[in-house]
């Protein structure tokens, strides 16, 4: 029996599953009470993850991405990975300090042969403010390897709230876009000049934000292209210097410059006719484009 939860809880939930405590043995994976353990394991403004170690079993993991949407995922890291296809029932599961209150089915986990257990957002928020109110998480399911065995995993609301208020905070401060918002970024130019237009300033600026965070970056390719006034040969140091400008902006933001690679184009490959003062300004280009592992 669960030290925190009683065991009336565990038996209505099992009997929500079908399966009567007489039919079943119930093998069970938690943290004690004195033990219990909830800790940011990553936390930044591009990912933050809210974990819980679950002894003898692995790890639930709560993360958010940032992104241009709000996410949430869970995620049961588990030390041995499903033999087969099944489903998981999750409950939301009183401790003793709530007499009377009865223990509820929140969602259906799929399992998936080799692959962690996961729930999507609606189900990963419910679940975080079961917790908050202090009701016990648990997933239920018949063992793979043990057919006369039912599993229960359960995630310890204790010290639960301190670091989910943290977690909170994280979360609110997350970036609003994503790596592949920016990994390839048209920067435009005023005329004859390496000053970028104001909307190109305020895209760097993302790219630079985001540099300053993310510590998985391969390479950056940057392309500078001109219109086709001015001559051919000023064109081609003019995009050069264009692509130098922002080459600078990022080795200053601490990116390797061996992690830069810079090609001037000159006037060459345009992508709009040079008959228009709208369509020389579209010329006008260094195309920024990255890689990350």
């Amino acid at each position: 029996m669960l030290k925190s939860v009683s065991l009336i809880s565990f038996s209505i939930a099992l009997l929500g599953m079908g399966v009567s405590s007489a039919q079943a043995s119930l093998r069970q994976y938690h943290s004690t009470v004195e033990s219990s353990q909830w800790q940011l394991s990553r936390s930044s403004r591009l990912s933050c993850t809210l974990s819980h170690t679950l002894p003898g079993y692995g790890e639930a993991q709560f993360t958010s991405e940032a992104s241009k949407q709000l996410n949430m995922e869970f995620v049961l890291d588990m030390n041995l990975l499903p033999k087969k296809f099944g489903t998981a029932a999750v409950y939301a599961v009183p401790p003793k300090w709530m007499p009377g209150v009865r223990a509820r089915q929140i969602a259906d986990m799929t399992l998936r042969t080799q692959y962690d257990g996961d729930l999507p957002e609606e189900t990963a928020w419910t679940m975080l403010s079961e917790l908050e109110k202090g009701f016990w998480p648990t997933i239920y399911y018949q063992d793979w390897y043990n057919p006369n065995d039912k599993v229960a995993v359960g995630l310890n609301a204790s010290n639960f709230a301190p670091v989910y208020q943290d977690f909170v905070s994280c979360v609110s401060n997350l970036l609003p876009y994503s790596f592949d918002d920016i990994s390839y970024t048209v920067l435009s130019y005023e005329k004859n000049s390496t000053e970028l237009s104001r909307y190109s300033k305020r895209r760097l600026a993302m790219i630079g934000d985001y540099l300053r965070e993310d510590n998985e970056l391969e390479l950056v390719l940057l392309d500078g292209y001109t219109d086709s006034y001015g001559g051919s040969w000023n064109n081609q140091q003019l995009s050069v210097k264009r692509a130098n400008e922002v080459k600078k902006y990022l080795t200053d933001l601490g990116v390797g410059e061996d992690r830069i690679e810079i090609t001037g184009h000159g006037e060459k490959r345009h992508i709009a006719p040079n008959t228009t003062s709208q369509s020389r300004a579209t010329n006008r280009r260094v195309v920024v484009r990255m890689a990350k592992s």
